[in-house]
């Protein structure tokens, strides 16, 4: 395999042997991993030779890492036809190669909506039990992205921290995770858990129900609701969970200000640097970025890049 982005770095392994780690070249873990798991799950991946490029920036926050051990499913799956690969087997055997091979504990989330987006709508999912509601983005909705150009990488960060601290939030509460939970039995039993993990777990029960509200409010085109729960959203993440930086600070009220009532931003991804989403009407996006490009510089003196995008599919072979 050839990682084309990487100035064509290389690696290569067998399909039919033990999968074990490549020391000197982490990128390849994850497709070394993504093999490991085809294997774990009783399938026979036969050899390939494969290409990676993209346009999704690394360790930006923006799934690139989901973006590719599905792809690479996808790609064994048309190759060799192997069976029983469906949308959500695949996003689930991802998340195991991440966990499991390439050791960043993260959930279900980046790798299902990689695997099971719906063009023109976000998608509400239950990660327990992986059920999706696909969430129309009212019309005029733009999404803006905004890089910080801070670079960061989950498995070197803080993010299995903040696992591990939910985990003991939630065996405090006696539930089997902080789903479990509602704000007010959260504050109920409070008594004797760590201060500090208190927080993590505040953040966690309080994002559970503005997630769901946020899906109600885009179901009805409501963008004030909208932009009231992802800036409360990004409070609860800087405060509580104490995941974004100064300069990811900065770009979300850059954003907001540029914004509006109609709308919001906040940080997206793992933390500690990396991207900000913003949704707002297509009329004001002119105007937000223009105020990040005179606003908003990175710690390293750099600009922030912009995308505007729009929800698309998932992923899938394209025929040549």
């Amino acid at each position: 395999m050839a990682a084309l982005d990487l100035g064509g770095a290389t690696d290569s392994f067998r399909a039919d042997a033990t999968i074990v780690h490549n020391r000197t070249a982490p990128w390849a873990d994850y497709v070394r991993g993504v093999v490991r798991e085809l294997q774990l799950a009783g399938h026979q991946p036969g050899g390939a030779d494969i290409a990676i490029t993209g346009n999704v920036p690394r360790g930006a926050g923006l799934s690139s890492s989901a973006a590719l051990e599905v792809a690479l499913l996808h790609a064994w799956r048309h190759l060799q036809a192997l069976p029983g690969l469906d949308a959500t087997t695949i996003a689930q055997l991802a998340q195991r190669a991440e966990n499991d091979f390439v050791g960043c504990r993260c959930g279900i989330m980046n790798q299902l909506i990689s695997a099971r987006g719906e063009a023109g709508h976000a998608l509400l999912i239950d990660c327990r039990s992986l059920q999706a509601r696909p969430v129309p983005l009212p019309a005029g909705l733009a999404v803006l992205i905004a890089h910080s150009k801070v670079r960061r990488g989950l498995v070197d960060s803080a993010y299995n921290e903040r696992r591990a601290q939910c985990e003991t939030a939630a065996r405090h509460f006696g539930v089997p995770a902080l789903r479990d939970l509602t704000p007010a039995a959260l504050d109920a039993g409070a008594a004797g858990l760590d201060p500090l993990v208190m927080k993590r777990a505040r953040h966690v029960v309080t994002e559970n129900a503005r997630t769901t509200a946020a899906a109600s409010a885009l179901a009805a085109g409501d963008l004030a609701t909208l932009g009231r729960l992802m800036a409360q959203s990004h409070t609860s993440m800087r405060d509580d969970f104490a995941i974004t930086v100064p300069a990811i600070d900065l770009l979300v009220d850059v954003l907001q200000k540029a914004i509006g009532a109609e709308g919001g931003a906040r940080m997206t991804g793992g933390g500690f640097g990396g991207c900000v989403v913003a949704l707002l009407p297509q009329d004001r996006v002119a105007a937000a970025t223009a105020a990040v490009a005179q606003r908003y510089r990175a710690p390293s003196g750099e600009a922030a890049e912009v995308w505007v995008c729009q929800a698309q599919a998932g992923a899938g072979a394209v025929a040549t």
